[in-house]
């Protein structure tokens, strides 16, 4: 691969110049050994690739292909580059709409690369060499914090795993050891905080001073934000991957509320899910993202089911790389069918976060009649929380202009999540 000068200022023509090229080059190596791109893209020609053009009309990739493609040829698929033993790492999604995980493997030369996403990440947020970095979570097949913990030692950061304990030991371990960075899902931070309450622990005193979130919404969507930066008194940093793809994109010190795409290392379209037509910056559309340094284990023209919207307002810090405006704004096949309402579960935590008594919810969709029916459990932190339960439907029906069940659950009865919150239930 050739060597990258993409930096954060590169000047905008460069960039796009660079893309191309590594994206060519990409595409060549791997239709030498990749089967299943190979078949994709049966008859091509990388010489044919002349424009960014004659890129855009390859065809996208799904997670139903990929998932077909591992059902097909268990138990890794036809998508690797090289022979097997040239992996040396083995991660999994959460699971597909079938239930069945993705599984992935990398190369030593492919795991280097995700960690240098990370590294290209940690100077957005400021982190330096005095933070000591705290990951309190059991170390699985789920790759986002693997990478993270991994590139974190590397650049010298002092890392403290927390596996292996109860929340309540995480939340001790990490004042015993005066740990500055947090990295959490934001349903995980919240749940540490509500302990950290029951408790009698202080963490808006502690020397926590910022959160990265990842693997879930949330880190972005205001009142859940200022909710998780309320308790911890801490800044709140939204960042953005997926297992098969890698660490996409994150939020920057100096830039809240938008999520900077690295774009040194990735190639982004934002496609109309209808029409596959490139949408303006400013309009929401389908994130579709190619890797340009995972040979192993490529994506091309990979269909993420994320909704972005490209910033269009000047940077001020004069960096290029595109900005998505609020982060992830959604997932395209989360929207919800309500008696003629479409809305995403996003828009109901939006309003549900704004009330502190919450501790936990959950949105429960009954597809048994041809029309949907919706409704909303609240769990209060104390008592019996139908006073809490009809404050939230009037505000749901005064933002969203529709009526909505909500009924209260009683205390610590709604499951509780170390990684990704499942809160959407489908009934049929």
């Amino acid at each position: 691969m050739a060597g990258r000068t993409l930096s954060p200022n590169t000047p905008n023509s460069e960039l796009r110049a660079n893309q191309f090229e590594l994206v060519r080059e990409v595409i060549q190596e791997v239709l030498q050994g990749n089967r299943f791109y190979a078949r994709k893209f049966a008859g091509l020609n990388p010489k044919d690739l002349r424009t960014i053009q004659d890129f855009n009309r390859l065809p996208c990739t799904t997670k139903a292909e990929l998932a077909a493609d591992q059902a097909a040829n268990p138990p890794y698929g036809s998508a690797l580059s090289f022979e097997r033993d040239r992996y040396c790492r083995l991660h999994q999604t959460s699971g597909t709409s079938t239930g069945r995980p993705l599984r992935w493997l990398d190369t030593p030369q492919s795991w280097e690369w995700l960690l240098g996403c990370w590294r290209t990440s940690f100077p957005f947020m400021g982190l330096t060499a005095r933070d000591k970095v705290f990951f309190p979570f059991s170390f699985g097949p789920f790759l986002g914090f693997w990478t993270a913990f991994d590139a974190a030692t590397r650049a010298g950061y002092l890392c403290i795993a927390g596996g292996g304990m109860t929340s309540t030991a995480r939340l001790r371990f990490l004042l015993d050891h005066g740990c500055s960075i947090v990295f959490a899902t934001p349903t995980y931070a919240l749940h540490l905080a509500e302990l950290a309450a029951k408790e009698g622990i202080d963490l808006a005193g502690s020397p926590v001073r910022a959160l990265v979130v990842a693997g879930e919404p949330g880190g972005n969507i205001p009142a859940t934000r200022k909710r998780i930066e309320t308790v911890w008194g801490a800044r709140v940093f939204d960042h953005y991957g997926m297992t098969e793809v890698g660490p996409v994109a994150v939020e920057a010190a100096d830039h809240p509320g938008q999520m900077y795409l690295l774009e040194s290392e990735y190639l982004a379209e934002v496609l109309n899910p209808d029409t596959n037509i490139p949408t303006p910056s400013g309009d929401y559309g389908e994130l579709v993202l190619t890797n340009l340094g995972r040979v192993g284990s490529p994506v091309i023209r990979y269909r993420t089911g994320d909704l972005v919207r490209v910033a269009t307002d000047t940077d001020p810090s004069g960096r290029t790389w595109r900005r998505f405006d609020g982060g992830i704004l959604g997932r395209v096949d989360d929207m919800i069918h309500v008696r003629g309402n479409n809305l995403y579960p996003g828009a109901i935590e939006a309003i549900i976060r704004r009330f502190p008594a919450v501790a936990e919810y959950r949105i429960v969709v009954n597809h048994a009649d041809p029309l949907a029916d919706l409704r909303v459990e609240v769990e209060p932190a104390k008592g019996d929380g139908k006073e809490l339960a009809e404050a939230v439907g009037r505000a749901i029906r005064d933002d969203l202009l529709f009526r909505v069940v909500v009924n209260p659950v009683p205390p610590s009865s709604l499951p509780r999540f170390e990684m990704k919150a499942r809160r959407v239930i489908r009934e049929y």
